[in-house]
């Protein structure tokens, strides 16, 4: 247990930075998912649509910190390459 009291703050501090960025990692999965179920029924429309707003989504998980932002443009990629081999 934290023994300072600024020990105590920083405990306090990444209990609400934790709830706030696991908030913000389901909400970037769940996008990624909603594409992943399109791609796997085969219906490329609806996929696209679902990749452009998962595009916005991963994006801005990247420039928030939440993800790296090489991975965030790998997940892109490898969505957007899923998408056009359905073609």
């Amino acid at each position: 247990m934290a023994n300072t009291n600024q020990a105590r703050k920083r405990a306090r501090q990444a209990v609400a930075r934790n709830q706030h960025l696991s908030a913000q990692r389901s909400q970037y999965r769940t996008a990624i998912k909603a594409v992943r179920k399109f791609i796997v029924a085969g219906d490329k429309t609806a996929a696209a649509e679902a990749f452009k707003k998962a595009q916005r989504v991963i994006d801005s998980m990247s420039s928030k910190g939440v993800l790296h932002k090489n991975a965030a443009a790998r997940h892109k990629s490898r969505l957007s390459a899923s998408i056009k081999a359905m073609a």
